[in-house]
């Protein structure tokens, strides 16, 4: 499928047609994977840019044209490898407790140990230097059910068929999901320095798909206060907090859960990627945050999605490869490509982040399309996106013919042209900035400020930031 093609499928999927097409340029080949990674990242942006620009239209700006370059799309995709700390790149952090192992029974897993490492290697009985041997004493989808009940992250490696045909893969929902949950009056935006000027995202979330697609409504002028459970601490985290305005609350305390619910009534956007439901035990549904703060749009980012018998499991971009069938497919590719015999055939991830990305990607598109829709009919609006049906989508997309994929490099090319560079709390700090180019309100990147207390800004601080963007 074309670039276009994949745009167009977004607009109508999430009913805000018809907005403008941008225009797309370069060619798909750019990473080391036969799936359409480019197109999907450059129709997902373009979709966001589109709706960002209707809304700027809406609220009384000029229409304008946009345009993404699909090499530069790709470059989100593994964005972690632009970012440098005081000129040196990223350390990689191995764990033992992360990776492919093969079960008794000849299946391959995918394990993602994490802050949850420990109690993995009680379940597996070993230490961190017998993990395999660990997971050579289970069938493999028995260890996968043992890993769900205890609340651990891993899945079997599936085919894309077998995943289809799963009861979770079944379910197989659209990439972006749009509901009305609530009634309120049509959004009434008066003219502003940018699309999203004077507009409140709450940013709860976690790792890369939430706070990715809430940064992206920050490069487009809204107002992102960053909800963290501890200080960010590494350069990748800080990077993510360009353009918001981080915070920590403890959401346990009563206290501090009642900050945030304070927050949230004069918020426009709420952002989740936490596991479903473990923010509304906590008071913090769709349906609740609807109730105090008519008109919400509530961003909700999952693993396997919301429904069905895997709605509740933890899952990281790793694990969702495995599970949906990319990590077999690539693994296969790849040992053609590299000439291997077939009984050396094993699962590998796809280069960079290609799903946490497209899913950020995605969850801020939706987030722009449900406030075009509050604009023109208005209401409460939830938008639902997660790995496993952003998998789906990319698989839809088809194949990339074999001859033309590159084997080596995951850091494009010419590619300087997007990036920033900034002083942060860890010291300097360079990484990608936005890559979509809008005619009349090109997206902005701004330094990620010093955490602070968890409120909005005040007047004269909005004030200072339109006229920032706007410079």
């Amino acid at each position: 499928m074309t670039p276009q093609g994949a745009f167009e499928y977004l607009n109508r999927t999430a009913g805000i047609a018809p907005t403008s097409l941008p225009q797309f340029e370069g060619s798909e080949a750019q990473l080391s994977t036969p799936f359409r990674a480019a197109t999907a990242a450059a129709a997902a942006l373009g979709f966001a840019a589109s709706a960002a620009g209707e809304i700027w239209r809406l609220r009384g700006g000029e229409k304008q044209t946009i345009a993404v370059e699909l090499g530069a799309a790709a470059a989100t995709l593994n964005a972690a490898a632009f970012v440098r700390l005081d000129g040196k790149p990223l350390p990689h952090d191995d764990s033992p407790t992360t990776g492919f192992f093969q079960s008794g029974d000849g299946r391959w897993l995918r394990l993602h140990g994490g802050p949850h490492a420990e109690r993995l290697l009680d379940l597996l009985n070993a230490d961190a230097k017998s993990v395999m041997e660990g997971v050579a004493k289970w069938n493999g989808l028995a260890l996968e059910d043992a890993l769900a009940f205890m609340q651990l992250c891993g899945a079997v490696v599936r085919s894309e068929e077998e995943w289809r045909l799963s009861p979770q893969g079944r379910l197989s929902p659209a990439p972006i999901v749009l509901r009305k949950i609530g009634a309120a009056p049509p959004l009434r935006l008066g003219e502003g320095a940018t699309p999203l000027a004077g507009l409140r995202v709450l940013d709860v979330s976690r790792v890369l798909a939430g706070p990715y697609g809430a940064q992206l409504l920050a490069s487009h002028g809204a107002e992102v206060l960053a909800v963290r459970t501890t200080r960010a601490s590494s350069p990748d985290g800080f990077a993510l907090d360009a353009g918001k305005r981080p915070c920590v609350l403890d959401l346990t305390k009563p206290a501090e859960a009642e900050s945030l619910r304070r927050l949230a009534r004069e918020a426009d956007l709420f952002v989740d990627s936490n596991r479903p439901g473990a923010l509304a035990k906590l008071g913090f549904s769709p349906a609740s945050l609807a109730h105090i703060a008519p008109g919400m749009i509530y961003v909700s980012i999952s693993a396997f999605g919301a429904e069905g018998p895997w709605a509740g499991r933890r899952g990281f971009e790793d694990v969702a490869q495995a599970a949906t069938g990319l990590a077999a497919e690539q693994g296969a590719f790849m040992a053609v490509a590299r000439r291997k015999g077939h009984h050396e055939v094993q699962p590998e991830l796809l280069p960079g982040q290609v799903l946490d990305t497209l899913t950020g990607q995605l969850a801020a598109a939706g987030a722009l399309a449900a406030l075009v829709r509050r604009i023109r009919e208005g209401g409460s609006w939830l938008v639902q996106t997660s790995l496993a049906a952003t998998a789906a989508w990319l698989v839809s997309l088809g194949r990339i013919d074999a001859g033309e994929v590159p084997l080596q490099g995951l850091r494009p090319r010419g590619m300087d042209a997007y990036l920033r560079s900034c002083e942060s709390e860890v010291g300097r700090l360079e990484c990608l900035g936005p890559v979509v180019r809008m005619s009349k309100t090109p997206p902005l990147w701004s330094a990620p400020s010093q955490t602070g207390a968890p409120r909005w800004a005040s007047s004269r601080e909005e004030l200072n930031a339109a006229e920032v963007q706007s410079a």
